[in-house]
């Protein structure tokens, strides 16, 4: 256990996967289908001089990779079998034999998601809950962990199953409280203004928590026909949500009412979608799915206001896309084919600036950086983070020469 510091070693991966449509299952993202000729590649032949290698490889885990997010001076990733792990994100730091022993919180279900919220660590499982993990500041470089509560709450969830109108039907002769998750809740969002948080599931809910009590405020039932794979938030208030379903749906709330409204459902993608990632500004969209293609959706008119429409598609990976993130102006793909891809587009011409490969196993899980280098006043330098069901988390830098 430890960081295993290494340089890019390259290899390719030739083994081909069937597709099964056997929902929900951890296996099921894996799967490829054939990419979509109806929608055309923007991805150009012209690739802009960058420079990348891998930095560090950061040991630890015994289970594969689920889930990473970047919170100050650490990494936290969690792994299927429940464990949650915070490392130094400064992969330039020399080894800290403390993080042999950096294992901060372990749930009761694989941990499917984490985000962070002010002083507060917040994590999605399979065993159908949402745990929120207590960060104690007083010494930054080693923080403390304590489990908060467990959501739903137990006073939520008598609250609302005391009355009768507040349980649903799941599955037959069996009803439960709408607050409670009845499947693995596979993705966690922060509103931007952090007020609340949105999960959702392989049960094909959409859930809305208030986060200064951590009570369920609404949830959206039936939201897809399948299990709800990825959830991104823009800053106007959209929620788009994709699913297993083939579909990312479209979800806003007016001022005034009390609930979420389905105002879009995209429909291009020809498989299970994966993964959603939005640009900073909000006006594209980037999704994932199992038929290996990345898809670009843009807002007509380029304001906030207009609806979200396809413009192509970036190719190169030969499995399904499992993971996406966007940092500056790039995009990170990872994949069943063990690869990261690095994009950048602009005026819907894309190039692939790099492929990161190492990994012994799928990517699962992204997560990205801009990082201050020697030469930042040549090139823009950023620092991806990719976890794996090889165990393993790879640090990896990208250096692109500014315009």
């Amino acid at each position: 256990m430890g960081i295993e510091s290494q340089r890019l070693s390259l290899h390719s991966d030739k083994d081909s996967q069937a597709h099964s449509n056997k929902l929900p299952s951890e296996s099921s993202t894996l799967y490829t289908q054939p990419s979509l000729p109806s929608v055309p590649s923007l991805t150009s032949e012209a690739h802009p001089r960058t420079h990348h290698h891998l930095i560090t490889t950061l040991k630890g885990h015994t289970a594969y990779v689920s889930s990473l997010v970047l919170d100050g001076k650490f990494l936290y990733t969690g792994s299927s079998n429940n464990e949650i792990r915070s490392w130094d994100r400064n992969p330039f730091n020399r080894f800290d034999h403390s993080q042999l022993n950096n294992v901060v919180a372990i749930g009761k279900g694989a941990v499917k998601s984490i985000v962070v919220l002010a002083d507060k660590l917040l994590s999605a499982h399979q065993d159908q809950k949402i745990r929120i993990w207590k960060i104690n500041n007083d010494d930054p470089d080693k923080q403390k962990y304590t489990h908060l509560a467990t959501l739903p709450t137990l006073s939520d969830r008598a609250l609302k199953f005391l009355n009768p109108n507040n349980r649903v039907l799941i599955r037959r002769h069996k009803r439960s409280s709408w607050v409670n998750h009845v499947d693995a809740v596979s993705a966690l969002a922060i509103s931007k203004d952090e007020s609340f948080l949105y999960s959702v599931s392989w049960d094909r809910t959409i859930k809305i928590w208030k986060t200064s009590n951590f009570k369920c405020l609404e949830s959206v039932t039936n939201a897809h026909d399948d299990a709800i794979n990825a959830v991104a938030l823009s800053s106007d208030g959209k929620v788009y949500t994709g699913s297993a379903d083939r579909k990312i749906k479209v979800w806003f709330k007016n001022e005034g009412e009390k609930k979420h409204s389905l105002v879009d459902t995209l429909e291009k993608h020809n498989s299970g979608i994966n993964a959603l990632a939005l640009s900073i500004d909000g006006l594209i969209l980037y999704s994932g799915a199992c038929d290996r293609s990345i898809l670009v959706w843009e807002k007509q008119g380029g304001d906030s206001g207009g609806a979200m429409a396809v413009v192509g598609a970036l190719r190169g990976h030969k499995k399904a896309i499992l993971c996406l993130t966007v940092v500056g102006d790039l995009v990170c793909s990872g994949s069943a084919d063990k690869t990261v891809r690095i994009w950048t587009g602009v005026d819907r011409s894309y190039s692939c600036l790099a492929v990161f490969e190492g990994h012994k196993g799928p990517v699962k899980c992204l997560t990205a950086a801009s990082h201050i280098s020697d030469s930042s006043e040549t090139s823009s330098s950023y620092l991806v983070y990719s976890g794996s069901l090889d165990c393993d988390i790879k640090v990896w830098q990208i250096s692109v020469p500014l315009p």
